[in-house]
């Protein structure tokens, strides 16, 4: 049986790469022309959306479930945030926002081959030892902001080496762009991905994977005297939820 199981995620983890390199080699020439211009950002979305993100979901067998704890309605920018354990949290962000987001992100994976090009066109990148990098991001959130775009940063930073980590510690980042463009936050929490798709090789499994989508927090009026605060507030919503799901697996039965 346990033979059966590493064939498996042998074929299945090998899958994954082949699907994602034979979707970018049909959809490089839209991929190349979208990424021209940033005022065809939208576009290049709805590609990404439907065309990547969406087919790389189903075709590896998982099937998002999604519950929103508010009515679904256009509020404008705001800030995507989300607990992140695996590759497909990316894809499955995608999957969840029909309003076009762009991802603030660590600047060294702009030196990945192929996705390293793309990653930089239509990312904003910070190196996190440079004031001046950081700097710099909110001068782009803003004006991305401006263009109708929301923001999504996965506030832990990264995915946390220990999968016993439920939650990591967040970092500040997504609360100062927050406060600093007056835009709300919308926190999100990812309870499959860790499960289906783990970092490690031989790991994981097909299924649903479940995402709560949370009422969103106002930052009218803040500071960055409450960035902390505000932080905290994010990081225990998700926490909790995380752990109550955790607690009754049938919740989305």
């Amino acid at each position: 049986m346990i033979i059966i199981k590493y064939i498996f995620w042998i074929l299945w983890k090998s899958w994954f790469y082949i699907l994602n390199f034979i979707l970018l080699i049909v959809l490089l020439p839209f991929l190349l022309l979208l990424t021209a211009y940033k005022q065809w950002y939208n576009a290049f979305y709805w590609v990404a959306r439907h065309l990547w993100a969406t087919p790389v979901l189903y075709g590896m067998g998982f099937f998002p479930n999604i519950k929103y704890g508010h009515k679904v309605q256009h509020i404008g920018s705001t800030m995507l945030v989300a607990n992140h354990y695996s590759m497909t949290d990316i894809m499955l962000m995608f999957y969840c926002s029909k309003q076009p987001f762009v991802f603030v992100g660590k600047a060294e994976l702009a030196k990945l081959p192929i996705f390293g090009y793309f990653y930089k066109k239509v990312a904003i990148l910070v190196d996190r030892r440079s004031p001046q990098s950081r700097k710099e991001v909110y001068i782009q959130a803003l004006q991305r902001i401006n263009d109708g775009q929301s923001i999504c940063i996965f506030p832990e930073g990264g995915v946390p080496k220990d999968e016993t980590i439920v939650l990591d510690n967040f970092k500040d980042g997504a609360f100062r762009i927050a406060i600093e463009c007056q835009i709300p936050i919308i926190p999100m929490v990812f309870h499959d991905t860790k499960k289906r798709f783990p970092f490690r090789f031989f790991a994981g499994s097909i299924g649903r994977m479940r995402v709560d989508i949370l009422p969103a927090i106002a930052t009218q009026g803040k500071t960055f005297d409450d960035k902390d605060t505000l932080r905290e507030e994010v990081r225990s919503l998700i926490l909790q939820k995380l752990t109550a799901v955790a607690s009754v697996p049938h919740i989305y039965q």
